[in-house]
């Protein structure tokens, strides 16, 4: 039998606001007599969704900002009540849903762990012998007696995760908070979050934006879309689905990502362009090929022994390659008052499918940066003829060879 069942879950809530008090008071007195009153918008947060976990399960729930992600956990940890539809849950749940939530800020951390604790229904004999552990873990020890309202929202984070990963529900449900910790504690939240997966067996729903995050802790990942299941099943089908959608997306909106081409006083970029060999612009390479970036600018000035730095980066910003011209041989010299072509050429981008951005900065000899970009032009990455044989946790696609021994 599942662990939690959703059967047909729909959520509305009311779009806009009534404008005055005046307005408010006439509604509510059309609605004691039985008259029509003026009906705001409806929108749906979730739509007839449905789906079975069963226990042992480690779900990832991803989608874009509105998909319902977070409005489907408040479901599953009875904050919230449907419109129509259903959620049953055989079993306790401890929620870490956002910030602040199941925490009291006017209580002091040790009296929120036995607050906590007494919700999930655990004696306080058995809270009071993890409280040295949860204490340990959250790294509150010397602010472990003082109100919750004055930590910071990090703080308060290491306090909910802390409780929440300890207790033993049955259930764990964790929505984007992590990212609000620091990077270090980041880790230690997800090592013990592993180990309750593979040591303890325990059904854990996952809402995260770190899709690769996703694809490598669920066995299993929800897709949503305007409040609806758009694919549900392997993590890594759905993981790349979600990325396909937002390269579909940003290449539809790839006027409005780039950064205006600005001026400075001294550096003017007049285009950035991807090049085939013979010099023509193209919009795409396939992985491993040779990827030929060329930047024409202007300078208002001669700039003695400058720096150019050509890189790329994921169209989240993480950033993959940058080669600067310090590293040529001979390094330039001069740049000269006028117009400037200058060509990068990567023999091989090892890059798996996807969408890129490129990123341009230039400097001068005392390292001063007379011009810095991001996401000026955007280059896809197509699959290669054996992509669908290839691992999907990867993101390069680098050459190589097998050497086996008996």
């Amino acid at each position: 039998m599942p662990i939690i069942e959703v059967k047909h879950l729909t959520k509305e809530y009311d779009l806009g606001a009534v404008t005055s008090i005046k307005d408010s008071l006439r509604h509510t007195l059309a609605k004691i007599q039985g008259k029509d009153t003026w009906q705001r918008e409806r929108f749906k947060a979730l739509d007839d969704v449905n789906f079975t976990i069963e226990e042992g399960e480690v779900v990832g729930i991803i989608g874009h900002n509105g998909a319902g992600k977070s409005t489907l956990l408040k479901h599953l940890a009875n904050i919230t009540k449907p419109t129509s539809g259903e959620v049953i849950v055989r079993g306790s749940i401890a929620p870490l849903i956002e910030v602040g939530a199941g925490v009291n800020p006017e209580l002091t951390g040790r009296e929120n762990i036995f607050l906590n604790g007494a919700i999930l229904g655990i004696p306080k004999k058995v809270i009071a012998s993890k409280l040295d552990e949860i204490i340990d873990f959250s790294e509150l020890e010397q602010f472990i007696d003082t109100p919750v309202k004055r930590y910071s929202s990090g703080m308060t984070v290491k306090l909910g995760f802390s409780i929440a990963t300890s207790m033993d529900a049955d259930i764990l449900i964790i929505d984007e908070v992590l990212a609000v910790g620091d990077l270090a504690f980041q880790r230690k939240c997800f090592d013990r979050m592993e180990h309750l997966i593979k040591k303890q067996g325990k059904t854990v729903l996952l809402v995260s934006h770190n899709i690769r995050q996703v694809a490598r802790m669920c066995n299993r990942a929800i897709l949503l879309g305007h409040g609806a299941i758009t694919l549900d099943g392997d993590p890594d089908d759905v993981c790349n689905e979600f990325y396909e959608e937002n390269n579909r997306q940003i290449l539809k909106n790839i006027d409005d990502n780039k950064v205006q081409k600005s001026e400075s006083e001294i550096i003017e970029i007049i285009n950035v362009a991807i090049i085939s060999e013979s010099g023509k612009k193209i919009e795409s390479i396939k992985s491993g090929e040779s990827l030929r970036i060329n930047v024409e600018f202007r300078t208002n000035k001669d700039i003695i022994k400058p720096e150019i730095v050509i890189g790329t980066h994921t169209t989240d910003f993480v950033y993959l390659t940058a080669s600067t011209t310090e590293l040529n041989t001979p390094p330039l010299e001069k740049l000269s008052v006028g117009e400037h072509s200058v060509t990068l050429e990567q023999e091989s981008y090892p890059l798996k499918p996807g969408v890129y951005g490129i990123r341009v900065a230039i400097f001068d000899q005392h390292r001063n940066s007379l011009y810095s970009g991001e996401n000026l032009e955007f280059f896809t990455v197509d699959k290669t003829a054996n992509e669908s044989r290839q691992p999907p946790l990867r993101l390069l696609c680098a050459d190589y060879k097998w050497i086996m021994s008996n």
